[in-house]
Formats: structure tokens, C-alpha cells, sequence
């Protein structure tokens, strides 16, 4: 990856098969709008988010199982402490484990929920652990942890953008992890420091420090529209940054509802409010 630019990621990589991670290719179509399409072998799986499938191959098997996939050998106290993390960062307490069970190869894909970019993480290439915002992931190799991070500063938690909880992906596999508009990678360096939008962190290494810093004076934190605090975060670590957060999103939807308030935009009609009563809006 080059420093502050989109990742971008070969049309078919091969992840090196040394760990317990099922080893996968993969390749990642679109541009906003993405997906990424998993290549398997007979016996390998991949994990993916429930509801996240777009098109799968008929020898590849779908079950949904208890907590991330990754203690599918395990006995059930430690399927449920998985599931109960899954729960704790707001995702459902199940994930589905695609498995491809015929000959020759497979292959299935997962589509993002809203504009973005998929990153492709190999996460022993990282130090095995990735931290990322709660609803990031999107698909993993079998044998990826999905965990959790807990913020352990009270303001942080409180005014970080995405609360006392965040994911920790853990492993030596791929991992797929969905942002929101376009996404900037920036490596910082031991005791370098970069101020972000406390919803535009998407994830980090778990060598940055994450901190909060105060958006300049009492008039710039009350009218300057960047809120009361700034993420700091400070290295050594790689950082990713997302251009367009869902909170964002979908925060400037529900002002433009009507049903909130919200003025129309967009309609250039000169009938105005009757073109409205019209067409059934009001």
C-alpha cells in the first residue's frame, strides 16, 4: 500500500498458507459500490457478516453458526463467550461459515452495505490484530476472530465516535473490512500525531494510541461544526481513514426526510408543494 492513498488491491492475490487461517484468493470488483468475490478450495470456508451474501457457487455449503466461525471445534461455553461479543459490539449473535464441499474450486461473494471500499487486511502482515469501527467487518477467511476492543479512556468512549466498544480482528488470514466513502492509509511514526473527525477513524493497529483532543476554543467547539473533539491518534501504527461515515450518511438522509422536517431538494418542479400532494408524498 502507498501512504496516503486508496489501497488498492491486485485483481487476484494469494495469501501464503502458514498459519490456521484457510487459505483463499480473492478478487474485488467495483469502485463505490463494491464486492468481493472469494475463491475456495474443497474443504476451505469463508465467514461473512449475516445478510452480507451476493452470489455463491452450488457446492459451496451455508451454515450459520454461533458467534464468528472461528471455535467451530470448541465446546459451547466458548461458542457462547464468542457469541456474547458479537452481541456486545451490536452485531447479530450469529455469523454464516461458507464451505466449499465439491471439486475444483468455488467461488462466493459479499457486497457492501453502503458506498465505500473494501480493505483487503492480511492480518499477519500487521502483527495478527487489527482494531477496527463496530460494524466494519464484512468477511474473513476461516479461522479469523472477531473480538472486541474496549476504549479504556472514559472520554474517548464517551466522545470517540463509536462509543466504549470497538472490533478487534485477530488471526493470520484475510479479513475484509467495509468503509464508508474512500479511504486514506496513513503509517505514523513513534510519537507522530494526526488529528481526525471522530467518526472518519475506520481502523488501526493496535500500536497507535488512541486519544481525544479538544476542537480549539469555546466558540469553535459550539459553531465550528467539527464537534467538541477531535480523535488524536498517535504512533507508531497504520491508520485507516474513511471520507463519508454511516453516521453521516445517515444523518443528512433523516434531515432531508420530509417526515423529519427535512426539505426537499433535488425536485425543480415550479408546482412546488402540489406536485408533492400529487405524487403522493405529503
Amino acid at each position: 500500500m502507498v501512504f496516503g492513498s486508496v489501497p488498492i488491491v491486485p485483481a487476484k492475490r494469494h495469501s501464503r498458507n502458514t498459519g490456521i487461517a484457510d487459505d483463499i484468493d480473492f478478487e474485488i470488483h467495483g469502485t463505490e459500490m463494491q464486492f468481493v468475490e472469494i475463491e475456495l478450495d474443497p474443504g476451505e470456508s469463508a465467514v461473512a457478516e449475516a445478510g452480507s451474501m451476493m452470489m455463491k457457487h452450488p457446492q459451496i455449503r451455508m451454515d450459520t453458526v454461533f458467534g464468528d466461525g472461528s471455535e467451530q471445534n470448541a465446546g459451547f461455553f466458548d461458542k457462547l463467550v464468542g457469541a456474547g461479543k458479537r452481541l456486545v459490539t451490536g452485531e447479530s449473535l450469529f455469523t454464516t461459515v461458507f464451505t466449499h464441499e465439491g471439486q475444483g474450486k468455488a467461488k462466493v461473494s459479499f457486497a457492501s452495505p453502503y458506498p465505500g471500499h473494501i480493505m483487503a487486511i492480511k492480518l499477519d502482515e500487521l502483527g495478527g490484530s487489527l482494531i477496527c469501527q463496530k460494524d466494519a467487518f464484512l468477511a474473513a477467511a476461516r479461522g479469523v476472530s472477531i473480538g472486541i476492543e474496549f476504549q479504556k479512556k472514559i472520554l474517548t468512549g464517551l466522545f470517540g465516535g463509536e462509543g466504549f466498544i470497538m472490533q478487534r480482528l485477530e488471526g493470520d488470514g484475510w479479513a475484509f473490512v467495509h468503509v464508508g466513502g474512500n479511504v486514506v492509509e496513513k503509517r505514523l511514526e513513534a510519537g507522530e500525531e494526526l488529528h481526525v473527525d471522530t467518526g472518519c477513524v475506520a481502523a488501526y493497529t493496535t500500536g497507535i494510541d488512541f486519544d481525544l483532543e479538544r476542537a480549539g476554543s469555546i466558540k469553535s467547539m459550539i459553531f465550528g461544526g467539527e464537534g467538541v473533539f477531535f480523535a488524536k491518534l498517535r504512533g507508531p501504527g497504520t491508520v485507516w481513514i474513511q471520507s463519508l461515515p454511516f453516521s453521516r450518511l445517515a444523518g443528512r438522509i433523516f434531515a432531508s426526510a420530509p417526515q423529519a422536517g427535512g426539505k426537499h431538494t433535488g425536485e425543480g418542479s415550479l408546482l412546488g408543494g402540489i406536485g408533492n400532494m400529487l405524487d403522493g408524498d405529503n
